[in-house]
């Protein structure tokens, strides 16, 4: 089957930076709806129509096409004490403007610490980064009427959101 508008796409990958480090590999393949359902970056996407399981591609994605520019006004220095005792660098926390409802939330990374002041970081990790996707189409199938109407892939056996 050839991969097209409403079809299933399994697909096995690799992400890398511009110097050429692994960041992200995929030993299990991934799935995504084709065809504009916002499954996996559109510049792959295009790339993949039409392409059939087996077939290999590579996509450099510069930040716009990926994870967006890097956005300093996204970091953030907060009070030491609006965090709890134990916060440290890696840590993740979820928030937003206040009185903002859940759907202005974003997830901010704890980047320092200090005895007085914590600075958050709510760009994603790999904003800013240009990146190369490599990938494998592991398997193509027509997507099910439910999949379309939900916009998503169902897992075998059941319905997960």
């Amino acid at each position: 089957m050839i991969i097209g508008k409403d079809t299933v796409v399994s697909l096995n990958y690799e992400l890398f930076d511009s110097a050429g480090e692994l960041l992200e590999q995929v030993e299990i393949p991934i799935s995504y709806l084709h065809g504009g359902y916002d499954g996996i970056f559109p510049l792959v996407e295009e790339a993949l129509h039409g392409k059939k399981t087996g077939d290999r591609c590579t996509v450099t994605m510069q930040p716009d096409d990926a994870f967006g520019e890097y956005d300093h006004g996204l970091v953030e220095v907060e009070a030491r004490s609006s965090f709890p005792k134990e916060v440290a660098v890696g840590m993740q926390f979820e928030g937003g403007p206040e009185g903002a409802d859940d759907d202005d939330y974003m997830l901010f990374t704890v980047v320092d610490v200090t005895d007085e002041e914590v600075t958050v970081d709510g760009n994603h990790p790999l904003a800013g980064k240009t990146l190369t996707f490599n990938c494998t189409v592991t398997g193509v199938r027509q997507a099910t009427a439910e999949e379309l109407e939900h916009g998503h892939v169902h897992e075998p056996g059941g319905h997960v959101h």
